[in-house]
């Protein structure tokens, strides 16, 4: 049995994804990111760099995995899917992974930060990951013009990518022009383990202190 701990973000949404997909069982440990949960001690013992997700297999001597890419490999290593296990094969998506990793989610994730929560609007900031996650996208939609998926057969590098990729809107980022990448975000969305795993862990209920912003008007 594996643990996950994780929250509804595009990071978390990629363990629960490749979870479903793989048909693993597993046990859901939601982390509440406004309380901080993910910076207490019991977590910090999982994951050092208290960020989510974070699983412990239980059937591998309780050993602890963090990273999100790094929990895609090895979920896909130990089902023995998602990933070819041909020398080139494997190399392919873990190259899409790490695209992902190094690219789409740290560029769209500050997107976010200065589109969405900035205190202080700053328009050159703003431009500059928008411009940068626009530029990423249109690799994946170059890519995507030559295969169906990223790596050819469906995969980890899909489930990574297409976890950020989906929320173009939150971060401001229109996708108008790429075809492909338009055709590959309704495709790999309308697989039933994606939606499953994309409702993971589900609506948190809100802290005392969202309730009393709520009623001040606050919060939206």
């Amino acid at each position: 049995m594996i643990d996950l701990h994780t929250a509804s973000t595009p990071n978390g949404w990629k363990a629960s994804i490749a979870l479903e997909e793989l048909a693993l069982p597993y046990t859901v440990h939601s982390i509440d990111l406004r309380a901080g949960e993910q910076k207490q001690p019991a977590f910090l013992a999982i994951n050092p760099n208290g960020r989510i997700p974070a699983i412990v297999d239980h059937d591998a001597d309780d050993l602890a995995v963090f990273e999100s890419g790094a929990i895609l490999i090895y979920l896909a290593e130990k089902a023995g899917a998602l990933m070819p296990t041909d020398v080139a094969g494997r190399s392919r998506v873990i190259q899409w992974v790490m695209f992902q990793m190094g690219g789409v989610g740290p560029m769209m994730g500050q997107a976010n930060v200065f589109f969405r929560y900035a205190p202080e609007r700053i328009p050159y900031a703003i431009e500059r990951y928008q411009r940068e996650s626009r530029r990423l996208l249109e690799v994946l939609d170059g890519q995507l013009s030559k295969h169906e998926y990223l790596a050819g057969d469906y995969s980890i590098a899909d489930i990574a990518n297409w976890s950020w990729a989906s929320t173009h809107q939150w971060s401001g980022i229109s996708i108008e022009g790429l075809p492909h990448l338009s055709r590959w975000l309704d495709a790999v969305g309308e697989r039933p383990a994606v939606q499953r795993g994309r409702a993971v862990p589900g609506k948190l209920a809100p802290s005392k202190q969202d309730v009393e912003k709520l009623g001040r008007g606050m919060l939206v």
